[in-house]
């Protein structure tokens, strides 16, 4: 069922507090000394199997109701031919319901959860449904029989985690359980710290990538996936906007063979169907979409990585704007983006903030190159402490083959350059995200920009947006650092004349000074009582 814009739009970037916090916070108290990035797949596994469980036991009631139902043409008379009946295999694949036989039923294990033997009952339970289920081969984690696994701690997990319904309210399954994922998912991120945010990026800033590219139809790709969030947002998106699941063919890569199977999972439970390539690969030494070209590109490569190989790969087709230095993968990142691009494909990536203005190495000849061939569409500067993994600010870059065949504005030549970096709002002490408004600012003003069909009229906006010509990128050295061409917010006249102005402050100056004389003495006081006299 396709979602409301609204439900869309909802600002959920793990902030929101629900059942899902209580559902964390009481299993993050089960960890004990368990490391997060351990902990994370044995919590998301088990989530994994409560909510196909759920859906398999909302339908296998329906069916037996059905049978049961004198009323009803389907009735079968004898008990026992009904359950017979309700296990029929094809009548849950038929509505993309994983099939889910009595052993790895979740009521077979929450009665199970106290036996010592309950790990070895949850890997066998994975291992039934990966062969029910082709679709699941190889996903599913299978380790919980493992020695270093509390077996009394991860009875409790099971007991937990079976207080909520994941897959058995109508309409709300994919939805529950997408909030549970998610949230999870973030507070992992947050617990690893670095580690963490390869693999999930923030909501928000998925978000305003997909806004932005706005992916109704066609391939998409993104050959650093991590969890699949790019994907799963970009369903919701088409949805949202009244399209279909098979509007759009999803293709990916992961080279974490963990990671990979969080991203597997995640995109089971929506019922999006990916091709994540045969196995887990680093897409630079070994491209599963070697031929692959998309419409779309959506991704949040590793940072600054200096270890991508690049040695290796001195003499690569993929390097046509220049060979990336051996220290830093940014630039193989870009060119290989810009590689997998259909003739009008459009990218949109996080990279860091350097990307925009480095002359290390050959970076700055490959950007000046890529500026020179007018691939760079847009670029947005994003605030700090947007990422689980760095508090250091990014930007996002879009990047576009073919301007010119766009239907009402062409913009050959020119670039938009955003500076987004005085917005957002603090969500905790040290993270920060992106409001419903600001994305919808941001995304407004690039569509506006590009002259999309209902899009508005656009305008620069000093100390916001500016359409820079490529004369002038190029007298700037092809540094694409958005404060460089945007200027300075215009100041609201308040109409106060200035003598005026200049006498007010003079009075607050002196007052604040009089009293800063008034502490001083109360201070000083306090301390001579307690027998602090100072230097004679």
């Amino acid at each position: 069922m396709a979602k409301k814009k609204s439900d869309t739009n909802s600002n959920n970037n793990g902030a929101t507090l629900g059942f899902e916090a209580t559902l964390y916070q009481a299993a993050d108290k089960l960890r004990n000394n368990m490391d997060a990035a351990e902990y994370k797949h044995v919590v998301l596994g088990l989530i994994f199997l409560k909510y196909i469980s759920d859906s398999f036991e909302e339908k296998y009631n329906l069916l037996l109701e059905k049978y049961a139902n004198p009323q009803s043409e389907f009735y079968i008379k004898e008990e026992d031919a009904r359950f017979d009946y309700a296990e029929d295999r094809d009548e849950y694949l038929a509505e993309n319901i994983f099939y889910v036989p009595k052993e790895a039923r979740w009521s077979y294990l929450q009665a199970n959860a106290k036996q010592p033997e309950i790990g070895k009952l949850i890997d066998d339970a994975m291992h039934i449904i990966e062969q029910e289920n082709p679709r699941l081969k190889g996903v599913l984690p299978k380790n919980y029989a493992r020695a270093t696994l509390d077996k009394q701690r991860l009875g409790e997990l099971v007991d937990l985690i079976g207080t909520i319904g994941l897959g058995d309210e109508e309409n709300r399954s994919k939805d529950i359980l997408g909030r549970v994922y998610e949230y999870f998912l973030a507070q992992f991120a947050s617990a690893e710290g670095k580690r963490g945010g390869q693999f999930y990026t923030p909501r928000c800033v998925v978000q305003l990538l997909v806004e932005m590219l706005a992916p109704y139809q066609g391939r998409i790709y993104d050959p650093c996936c991590g969890s699949g969030g790019m994907f799963v947002q970009s369903e919701e998106f088409v949805e949202a906007h009244g399209g279909g699941l098979n509007d759009i063919s999803i293709y990916g890569q992961e080279s974490n063979p963990t990671t990979r199977q969080l991203a597997l999972m995640n995109l089971a439970i929506r019922g999006i169907e990916a091709n994540l390539g045969q196995e887990h690969a680093d897409s630079f030494h070994d491209d599963q979409h070697p031929d692959l070209k998309v419409d779309y590109i959506l991704a949040n490569p590793p940072f600054n990585s200096s270890d991508w190989g690049g040695d290796r790969l001195r003499e690569d087709k993929r390097w046509v704007y220049g060979t990336p230095p051996i220290g830093n993968a940014n630039f193989a990142w870009v060119q290989h983006f810009i590689y997998h691009l259909a003739p009008n494909g459009v990218a949109g990536f996080v990279l860091a903030n350097g990307s925009m203005s480095s002359n290390t190495a050959t970076e700055g000849e490959i950007r000046k190159k890529i500026v020179e061939a007018d691939l760079v569409d847009c670029m947005v500067a994003l605030p700090g402490q947007l990422f689980y993994s760095t508090s250091i600010p990014v930007c996002l870059w879009f990047v576009a083959r073919n301007k010119e065949n766009r239907l009402f504005r062409k913009r050959t030549g020119e670039t938009l350059f955003i500076d987004a970096r005085r917005l957002g709002k603090m969500i905790d002490r040290v993270h920060r995200e992106l409001t419903n408004s600001e994305m919808t600012q941001i995304a407004e003003t690039y569509h506006a920009w590009r002259g999309d069909e209902g899009a508005g009229e656009y305008a620069d906006v000093p100390g916001f947006c500016k359409s820079a010509k490529l004369d002038e990128i190029l007298e700037y050295g092809c540094v694409l650092t958005p404060g460089r061409y945007v200027g300075i917010a215009d100041v609201e006249d308040d109409e106060i004349p200035f003598e005026q102005q200049i006498t007010q402050l003079s009075a607050k100056l002196y007052e604040q000074l009089a009293e800063s004389e008034r502490l001083g003495a109360v201070i000083k006081k306090n301390l001579e009582t307690l027998g602090y006299r100072g230097e004679q």
